[in-house]
């Protein structure tokens, strides 16, 4: 190998990090080299490359021991990009929303970028909506503003698409969709809620605000307030309550018995409130009202005359304030004296929003100052609106209930003892009779308003229970999930459940709480109509009382109409039995067979085979309130037949009967299938039935006081009197008018009265052997008319029952039993010597005539003792011939 020369270069050599370059000498003398890539490189993998590298000369030996080595150098690197890449944006979708009405300097930013390294090719110099005709431009640093007022009327949202360019003016691949949503001007009050909301009876709670939320601007908050009223003034007495009649709801709520209605329906028998003004209702809906010119006298067989130390007196009011400054006593109910003087004995009046009750007790033996005034001042007395009243008297305490809460008197006045007199007192309802120490005794205290239900109930007190639950609302506001609500929540209803007050710090929390608020009516037939809806909100803010004013919402409830249901009552509609049931202890049970059935018609009831929807019919279960059997035709005689139902038959029931010559009601709120069990133990007696051809009856029921009545179901009662026996006429052999035929008893015994039966073989022949045996008498007879020339007497008989032949071998005697109508002894004594005596002046007579006159005088004690005997009865054993 030739040596190289000293001091030239032979080779450069690199140090450090690998580096994908390499040194290559060009010319060894003068020391020229060049540094060059042996590998790819990427600025976007690395911008740069830093490294150490000597030169050597060339005088190393064949082992390169003896080589020089220059000093190091320090060599960096720069790679220089290339724009080789689109800019990209960092979201796939921009939104955004913006409020009406107003120009927005940014109203959101969009951001690109680019994997070039260089700041050139890597920085977006520019942004381009690509969109065109939109309010809308971006600067160079992606933010969007809008170029005009928005309106939320014309436009609710706008979608654009936007691009970028890098500072090498590339271009995005893709452009970027943004969404910009147009909100009304934001205004502090409840969104997401309906103006109405359908209830459908019988589907539980309805809930109303499934959606609802308070906005409130993005204020700072520390509390919400929110009150839901449901209004109900206008259904019933001031909401949907049980229509019953008022003994149908005391007798399902409990109460005590022995109440007396002051203010009934107008009726024959109730005709002291025919003068009063009232509404449509019936009676528990029964609605009196009063305009200060109205009264009437309870008549005195209807006022209780013994009250004691313990009564009560309710009854539902609606009230408002009295005319004038200094307003006169209002009175509900006065029991005054009826003539000479003008004492109050107890009375309930109104005066100036005060309800006052007045009882004087009479005097007994201490003459001396007892509670007799007991004031209440609330404000319900005033407020125009439904309450139910009820004072429970425990002689000296008096309690005033309203709406089921208790009130004792604020002010409690004594009075002196009232003495005892023979002076009669009358009830009045509406105002007071004044009787006594006037010219002309009239009405005075009128009342202004509305009543109904008054009742008074001597000799008890009722309870707590049985009020509240005489006045419960069926409908009402409630909660659903309670549980679920949050720890900061708190809530309280009204006793009615129509008002809600709803309270928390969280909005989130109090959203959620109003979203299950529902609506509620558990009655199965509800009164139909709107409920109108009250929310009033209170915001409060962080040291300030109030921040925010939130609108009130106003919104209804619509009960949809029920289905209305069709009681159907079925059975026999005809009942014949014998005279000996009707006669019976129990009598006949009418309606033994009866079935009471309800059915309403669904609209949507689809078929899964027709895959069509048609009208369909279900059949439902629910109660009633009466059902009435009433007697068609003439009332019922006591002193015959009666029509009645034991007291057993409705124990365990909430039912109860009365009866009158009329018929028989049975009332209280019980389910079908009770009434059922009671009208079928409804009992029908007649002490003589032999009067009676048929007795007819007709039966109603109703669910809801009239409001859902049955069909009118007819039953006839008939008596299967004595069957009449065929009466055995021979048209061939005509009697004749001279002949008078001798009737003796037949002897006939049935073991059946009421039924004929067939006659026994035996008695068959013996009947055709008297038909021949009479029509030898009869031409007998025709012979000896026409022989001697004289008359005999036909006497006719209209019910012929049986003929019997009494016969022997030397005389031939006819017998007939004509009904019940039979001979006595004598009569046919006396036709018996005539019949011998015209014998014995006939001097052609056969002889077997007299032998048949001695006989027959010889059997005479015998045929009497049989007549004696006459049952009326038929026994195939002892007819005798």
């Amino acid at each position: 190998m030739k040596r190289t020369q000293k001091g030239e270069i032979c080779a450069f050599k690199i140090y450090g990090q690998e580096a994908p370059f390499e040194a290559v000498v060009l010319n060894c003398t003068s020391g020229e080299g060049v540094l060059r890539a042996c590998g790819p490189v990427d600025c976007e993998i690395q911008k740069e490359y830093t490294f150490i590298i000597q030169a050597y000369d060339c005088g190393a030996g064949p082992s390169g021991a003896d080589w020089k080595k220059s000093h190091k150098a320090v060599v960096h690197i720069q790679v220089d990009d290339v724009n080789e890449f689109s800019p990209m944006f960092r979201e796939p979708l921009y939104k955004a929303s913006v409020t009406e009405g107003k120009i927005y300097d940014s109203i959101l930013q969009v951001e690109a970028w680019d994997q070039d390294c260089s700041p050139q090719y890597s920085q977006i110099c520019n942004y381009e909506i690509v969109t065109a005709g939109t309010p809308f431009a971006i600067d160079r640093n992606g933010n969007i503003r809008n170029t005009e007022r928005l309106s939320y009327d014309k436009q609710q949202s706008y979608n654009i698409m936007v691009t970028a360019f890098d500072c090498g003016q590339k271009r995005a691949k893709e452009n970027v969709a943004v969404h910009i949503e147009v909100k009304p001007v934001c205004k502090p009050g409840w969104q997401g809620w309906n103006k109405r909301v359908d209830y459908e009876p019988g589907t539980g709670s309805k809930q109303l605000f499934p959606k609802m939320h308070l906005e409130t601007c993005g204020g700072p908050l520390s509390g919400v307030k929110a009150m839901v009223e449901l209004q109900t003034n206008h259904i019933g007495k001031g909401c949907d309550r049980e229509t019953y009649s008022e003994k149908s709801l005391q007798k399902l709520c409990g109460a005590a018995s022995g109440s007396t209605d002051l203010l009934p329906a107008s009726s024959p028998s109730t005709n002291w409130t025919v003068s009063l003004v009232t509404d449509s209702g019936r009676d528990s809906d029964l609605i009196y009202h009063f305009d200060g010119h109205q009264a009437a006298n309870v008549p005195d067989h209807v006022v209780p005359q013994n009250l004691t130390d313990q009564f009560t007196i309710a009854t539902w009011m609606k009230h408002g304030p009295s005319p004038g400054l200094r307003a006169e006593k209002e009175t509900l109910l006065c029991n005054s004296d009826k003539t000479e003087m003008n004492r109050h004995h107890y009375a309930l009046y109104v005066h100036n929003c005060r309800l006052v009750f007045l009882l004087r007790r009479d005097f007994t033996q201490v003459d001396t100052f007892r509670p007799a005034e007991f004031h209440w001042k609330l404000d319900q007395i005033c407020d125009k609106e439904w309450h139910y009243y009820v004072i429970n008297v425990e002689f000296p305490a008096v309690t005033l209930f309203v709406d089921g809460v208790t009130y004792e008197p604020y002010l409690v006045t004594d009075d002196w003892l009232i003495h005892a007199s023979k002076i009669d007192t009358q009830l009045t309802v509406g105002a007071c009779w004044q009787g006594g120490e006037v010219a002309t005794p009239r009405f005075t205290q009128y009342f202004h308003g509305s009543l109904s239900g008054l009742t008074i109930r001597p000799g008890r007190i009722e309870t707590q229970k049985v009020i509240s639950c005489l006045q419960a609302c069926k409908e009402g506001l409630d909660i659903n999930s309670l549980e679920s609500l949050a720890k900061d929540i708190k809530f309280h209803f009204n006793p009615a459940q129509s008002v809600l007050v709803v309270e928390g710090e969280d909005l989130d929390s109090i959203n959620t709480a109003m979203t299950k608020i529902s609506y509620i009516n558990s009655r199965q037939f509800p009164t139909a109509g709107l409920r109108r809806l009250h929310i009033t909100t209170t915001v409060q803010c962080f040291g300030e009382e109030t921040c925010l004013s939130i609108p009130d919402i106003k919104a209804i409830v619509m009960v949809l109409p029920p289905s209305e249901p069709r009681i159907t009552i079925t059975g026999s509609n005809q009942l014949v039995r014998p005279a000996a049931d009707l006669q019976g202890p129990l009598g006949v049970a009418p309606f033994k067979e009866l079935h009471i059935t309800s059915t309403v018609i669904k609209g949507d009831m689809s078929s899964p085979y027709s895959g069509f929807h048609r009208p369909g019919v279900m059949e439902v279960m629910h109660n009633l309130d009466y059902c009435d059997v009433l007697v068609i035709g003439e009332e019922l005689n006591p002193e015959r037949e009666s029509l009645e139902i034991h007291h057993s038959a409705l124990l365990g029931k909430h039912l109860d009967a009365t009866n009158s010559t009329s018929g028989i009601s049975i009332y209280g709120v019980d389910s079908m299938a009770h009434y059922e069990q009671a009208l079928r133990q409804v009992h029908y007696r007649y002490w003589r039935p032999a009067t009676l051809s048929e007795r007819k009856f007709r039966l109603t029921c109703s669910e809801l006081n009239g409001r859902y009545t049955s069909n009118e179901f007819n039953l006839e009662v008939s008596v299967l009197h004595h069957s009449a026996p065929v009466e055995h006429v021979n048209h061939m052999a005509a009697q004749s008018q001279y002949l008078r035929p001798v009737h003796h008893p037949l002897m006939i015994h049935t073991r059946n009265s009421h039924m004929s039966g067939a006659a026994p073989p035996a008695a068959t022949v013996v009947i055709v052997v008297c038909i021949t045996a009479l029509v030898v008498i009869v031409v007998i007879g025709i012979i000896r008319i026409h022989t001697t020339h004289q008359e005999g007497s036909r006497e006719e008989e209209e019910e012929v029952k049986d003929t019997e032949v009494d016969w022997d071998n030397a005389t031939v005697t006819i017998t007939v039993n004509p009904m019940e109508n039979i001979r006595g002894p004598q009569t046919i004594e006396e036709e018996e010597v005539k019949m011998k005596e015209e014998d014995e002046e006939q001097p052609g007579a056969v002889s077997s005539a007299d032998e048949e006159g001695e006989d027959e005088e010889r059997k005479e004690p015998v045929e009497r003792k049989q007549k004696g005997n006459l049952k009326g009865k038929l026994d195939s054993s002892s007819v005798t011939y």
